[in-house]
């Protein structure tokens, strides 16, 4: 039977992607973007705060939770066919041909801020970028996340495979992780434990918040286990149908908690800049905290809200959910240009 409010999320969540980087040429400082309008809103950098912080989680999550459900059902050999076509194909292909476009639109960009653009030259200059490979190989683009997508696919099977060589450890693991997974996922307070640990990670990001690892093919560690520990969420919540509903479940406490979550991150973000105070520490550990719970929050909330609204079969609904993976591996160069 198709899942098809978790079809809805993950859509939503690469959807969300898509009007993230097109809400960037509008922000009302200069960030380094590829095209920076002249026409700026003072609103849009609280979305970008707010969507770029759970999305790619979200995504994550719902990854893990689809993975285990095709691993459980077909086996570790399709499992790993379903990755390297769907995740690793796309990867290669859509790098050759994406990346001349984003290099064009970057250039074309810059001197559109110093004057008009030379399309031609842009496009000679993008195509001639694949000759620097594999330097830079993720530089600039958004297909980092199908890189981490394989390596933590990767490690998961790996991990499984080595405990299964063990059947005594490999039982008393699922069954502490199962009953973990059903003790906590349902109360509220729960959420707040697991944003301990992301803060955590979030520490060691170079920015406030979560970085984009697009610079480099080794892997930064603190966002590879962010997103990791989101995708093994969503692995472990598959185990058990009724999991994820206790996890989704909407309720007054955890809409307090998310928009507490959300006002605490917006007022600490605005001291990001301000070395000099005097509890600037204290004012970072609470904001990745405050980010953390954010997350959390707003993946359950999210995954609730399909689960109201959209569980039922909806054409245009599975349409678009078909279509937003597809959508998001091409945007970039389209939103940029």
């Amino acid at each position: 039977t198709r899942l098809y409010h978790l079809d809805a999320v993950r859509s939503f969540a690469l959807l969300l992607g898509i009007a993230f980087h097109t809400a960037l040429s509008f922000m009302p400082i200069f960030i380094g973007w590829a095209v920076m309008d002249i026409s700026t809103s003072d609103v849009l950098p609280y979305f970008v705060l707010v969507s770029h912080s759970f999305r790619m989680a979200l995504f994550f999550m719902i990854a893990g939770y689809f993975s285990h459900m095709t691993l459980r059902k077909r086996g570790t050999r399709p499992f790993i066919q379903s990755r390297l076509m769907r995740v690793g194909v796309p990867f290669l292909v859509a790098w050759f041909v994406l990346r001349p476009l984003l290099v064009s639109g970057w250039i074309m960009g810059a001197e559109a801020m110093r004057g008009d653009a030379n399309i031609e030259n842009a496009l000679v200059n993008g195509f001639a970028s694949l000759g620097e490979l594999p330097q830079g190989l993720l530089i600039g683009t958004h297909l980092w996340f199908l890189y981490y997508l394989l390596i933590i696919s990767a490690c998961v099977v790996a991990f499984r495979f080595l405990i299964g060589l063990h059947k005594p450890t490999k039982y008393r693991l699922t069954q502490f992780t199962d009953n973990l997974i059903q003790r906590i996922s349902s109360p509220p307070w729960f959420l707040i434990i697991m944003a301990i640990p992301t803060a955590m990670g979030l520490c060691f990001m170079q920015n406030w918040g979560l970085d984009t690892p697009d610079k480099s093919l080794i892997p930064h560690i603190p966002t590879l286990l962010v997103y990791g520990g989101f995708f093994m969420f969503g692995w472990l919540l598959e185990r058990k149908s009724t999991n994820i509903d206790a996890f989704a479940r909407i309720s007054f406490v955890k809409i307090c908690l998310c928009i507490v979550s959300i006002a605490g991150t917006i007022y600490l973000e605005g001291f990001q800049g301000n070395f000099g105070h005097p509890q600037f520490q204290l004012l970072k550990a609470g904001f990745m905290l405050s980010y953390a719970l954010m997350m959390w929050t707003l993946i359950s909330l999210s995954i609730g809200l399909c689960k109201k609204c959209l569980h039922k079969p909806n054409k245009l609904v599975q349409y678009i959910s078909d279509a937003s993976y597809w959508l998001y591996l091409v945007h970039l160069p389209i939103v940029i240009w």
